[in-house]
């Protein structure tokens, strides 16, 4: 355990040196280093991390970096003392889009972009709930016990299909046209409340940690000592949510500049299946439809053709992704597990959706029922485990942006002294 404190106090304030006169304003700190925490980054992708010596190329290669308390050379000096406490409420941690500017300017060949990214993920696991769920993501050892719990609980329910239909007031549908489904003993309505129940369970989580992450925000040095707000939280989350769908940081990278077409693929591809599946789920009470709702869609159905249009982009933005960290992985950075998981849980959800939309309309059964099946299983693994995924930077990153974009902190701003 040790004292550090970076410079006397009253360094006078001049216009050379305006970075000593902020730092003069630092308290000492009482460094306890994180032993444990420290050999996690380095399991989760940062390896370079103690090739750092603090020089401060990653801060001034940074197109997103602000120009005060700029990052990331702060956040390597707090993983190298294994400071846990100051980087899990650091929301510069998570303004960080892993462009790796920083990375292939390095003069020691570290890779800060690799370090916040596996800071990030311990993160994920830090405020998670539950969190035993977060480290069963994180280890390719669980992969069959997360896989076989949706198999275990579909199971159950085609077992107690009829049973829970009698219960929710559920009658199978008649019509005289001829109707032919997926999987006759998953049935719509089965479906709708199956993944309506733990996409609630799941929310919940979500919500939970996002809390718990927000309040740790509140709490960081980089705000200033009485930080005040400069724009309303509805103002902030429309610009943060106007920055997402353009990618306003993406473009902003110069050493990776091509993984925002990948994203652009994925996120607008991922908007168009969300849309379908919004219609699909309010189609029996949807005041929109003016005739009997149908599904499965037909070939020609206009959301059929949206559905498959937004599978093809999601599909291209992953092969994309593969691509990149396949042979260019000094450009996109070390893809650690954590990494590899979310690319190809989204792969497998689109290739499986697609062979079941294949099989089922060359009426091949079962194999149409097994492939919807897997296909099921894997759909509730991207979204009911979102939370302690990658997947959950949608929540995490949004939520610092929205922090973020409201105390002012944005390139060329930022907290004041």
């Amino acid at each position: 355990m040790a004292t550090v404190e970076t410079t006397a106090p009253g360094t006078p304030e001049t216009e050379e040196q305006p970075q000593l006169a902020q730092t003069a304003r630092v308290r000492p700190m009482k460094v306890d280093p994180d032993l444990e925490f420290i050999r996690a980054l380095r399991r989760s992708g940062g390896e370079s991390l103690k090739k750092c010596f603090q020089c401060g190329t990653c801060s001034a290669s940074c197109p997103l970096s602000p120009d005060l308390h700029p990052f990331p050379r702060k956040e390597m000096a707090w993983a190298l003392w294994g400071l846990k406490d100051q980087l899990m409420t650091d929301p510069d941690v998570w303004l960080c889009h892993h462009c790796n500017d920083c990375s292939t300017n390095c003069p020691r060949t570290g890779r800060p972009g690799d370090v916040l990214a596996a800071v990030r993920e311990q993160s994920v696991q830090h405020y998670a709930f539950p969190r035993f769920l977060a480290r069963w993501v994180t280890r390719p050892a669980f992969i069959p016990i997360l896989l076989a719990i949706p198999a275990v609980l579909l199971g159950l329910a085609i077992r107690f299909r009829d049973g829970i239909g009698n219960a929710l007031g559920f009658s199978p549908p008649a019509g005289e046209e001829i109707v032919y489904s997926f999987m006759p003993s998953l049935p719509h309505w089965l479906i709708n409340c199956f993944f309506g129940f733990f996409g609630f369970l799941a929310l919940v989580a979500a919500v939970i940690g996002i809390v718990r992450f927000s309040r740790g925000l509140r709490g960081s040095s980089v705000w200033g000592p009485d930080p005040q707000p400069v724009k309303g939280i509805l103002s902030s989350l429309g610009s943060v949510v106007l920055k997402i769908l353009v990618h306003d940081r993406f473009t902003q990278c110069e050493t990776d500049h091509s993984r925002s077409i990948s994203h652009f693929f994925v996120l607008f591809g991922f908007l168009s299946l969300a849309l379908v599946t919004f219609w699909i789920i309010t189609g029996p009470v949807n005041p929109l439809i003016g005739s009997d709702f149908i599904y499965p869609f037909s070939f020609w159905s206009p959301w059929k053709l949206l559905a498959n249009v937004g599978g093809l982009a999601v599909l291209a933005g992953c092969l994309l992704m593969i691509w990149e960290r396949l042979y260019f992985g000094h450009l996109a950075g070390t893809s650690s597990y954590f990494d590899w998981l979310l690319v190809w849980s989204i792969f497998l959800v689109v290739v499986t959706g697609f062979a079941t939309e294949v099989l089922h309309y060359l009426r091949m059964v079962p194999h149409r029922q097994v492939i919807y099946f897997i296909h099921l299983v894997f759909v509730f693994s991207l979204l009911i485990y979102l939370p302690y995924s990658k997947l959950s930077h949608l929540l995490y990153r949004t939520t610092a942006m929205v922090m973020a974009e409201r105390f002012g902190r944005e390139a060329g701003e930022g907290a004041k002294p």
